[in-house]
């Protein structure tokens, strides 16, 4: 019988995340694929787990995926982890997946922590819908047409970045959004673990003070602020007045005007509650 494959989550910081299905797992198959073996030793000798060990990254997956599945094939079973986190976001490991999902070997994944979704939860920004771009492009040319893309999405979009580019990453990302809300998390579940949001011309000059930004970085960007001129008062009340008619509770009403006109629900009441005293 053929054997599986595992995809197994591991921590992205802080160790107490390992759940026990993930070392049991690991325990319980013949090889596991990893990124860089000195480093997920580490983590296998912390829970005293002695399964072996093999490379398997970007620069040999095209070459070593089709021998492992037949491995597989012949009875054998692999887990594959990445250097933190879920293995295949933004990590190897699609290619053998996919050659093992078409073979109809078992796949088996196991869930762990994502520092996208983390900070996509800890950010106060709006959480659905969302797209996850992966890492932004190294050059400014490259990264402003990258950000117009995201951009044209018209919802919420979570980057990584590196610490060196973080801060011309949301000079750029200024430049295309405008002032849109943004979370920048750093070093998430770690000892040093810190999340600064708002708008970007807010968090943008905290990072720039500083002489060096440590730390993987996660960037959570809300959808472009529409243009204030386009937005006016009597809009929004028009609007609101149209939704109360048809039935539609106060509170709800205010949040569908919110969401037309890309505004903060609290500023839309505010407005509301301005205009029915004039």
């Amino acid at each position: 019988m053929a054997g599986r494959l595992v995809i197994v989550g591991t921590p992205i910081g802080n160790l107490s995340d390992m759940s026990p299905r993930a070392i049991d797992a690991l325990r319980g198959v013949d090889l596991i694929l990893c990124e860089d073996t000195r480093h997920t030793r580490k983590l296998l000798t912390h829970f005293g787990i002695e399964t072996p060990a093999e490379s398997y990254h970007e620069h040999n997956e095209d070459e070593k995926a089709p021998q492992l599945v037949e491995r597989i094939e012949a009875g054998q079973s692999f887990a594959l982890v990445s250097d933190a986190g879920m293995p295949l976001v933004s990590d190897p490991g699609y290619r053998i997946v996919r050659i093992a999902r078409e073979r109809g070997i078992e796949i088996e994944p196991i869930p762990g922590p994502m520092a996208a979704v983390l900070a996509l939860v800890a950010s106060g920004i709006a959480p659905l819908p969302f797209t996850f771009l992966g890492f932004s492009p190294h050059r400014q040319g490259e990264r402003l047409d990258f950000y117009r893309h995201a951009a044209e999405l018209g919802h919420t979009v979570v980057v990584y970045e590196s610490p060196e580019r973080v801060v011309a990453s949301l000079e750029d990302a200024l430049g295309v959004f405008g002032d849109a809300e943004v979370a920048v998390a750093r070093e998430l579940t770690k000892l040093h673990e810190e999340i600064i949001s708002g708008p970007i011309t807010s968090v943008l000059p905290q990072l720039a003070s500083r002489d060096r930004v440590h730390g993987e970085i996660t960037l959570v960007i809300g959808r472009a602020p529409k243009a204030k001129a386009e937005v006016s008062a009597a809009d929004m009340n028009a609007e609101f007045e149209r939704l109360r008619a048809s039935g539609m509770r106060r509170n709800d009403a205010v949040k569908m005007v919110a969401e037309k006109f890309g505004l903060r629900k609290n500023d839309v009441y505010r407005l509301l509650v301005t205009a029915a005293e004039e």
